[in-house]
């Protein structure tokens, strides 16, 4: 089970992802706006953090930025979950640090993929000979 973030200003979109991490069995933690994403990323170091990008204090580029460039959560995996579905917004977004991307509106399947994607361990490299 993961700890997993998830940082949106709608209470409708919080609610339905949440609803969809509750019941693939992680915790979900939630945050109303950017900036109280990067303070609970830093306060609670979860296993993954789900970023919308529109959002009032703090957007979610933004967010994402501070997040994957502190030393304390850069290891915490994000993933851009907006409506922004624009080939740039998408490279700009995984240049913040984003480790993958998910345009809104999104099928559950796809969202528990994307999840299943970012918590999977990093395979082991073979030993050297």
């Amino acid at each position: 089970m993961a700890r997993i973030l998830i940082v949106d200003d709608s209470p409708s979109q919080l609610m339905g992802i949440r609803r969809i991490v509750d019941g693939l069995g992680h915790e979900a933690l939630t945050a109303e706006d950017g900036a109280a994403g990067v303070e609970a990323a830093k306060r609670e170091l979860p296993d993954l953090i789900l970023m919308d990008v529109v959002m009032p204090n703090l957007n979610g580029f933004q967010a994402t930025r501070s997040i994957t460039r502190d030393p304390e959560t850069r290891h915490i995996p994000v993933i851009l979950v907006t409506t922004k579905d624009q080939e740039t917004d998408k490279v700009w977004g995984m240049r913040q640090g984003a480790r993958a991307y998910l345009t809104k509106p999104f099928t559950e399947a796809e969202l528990s993929q994307a999840i299943a994607g970012a918590i999977a361990p990093e395979p082991t490299p073979p030993a050297a000979a």
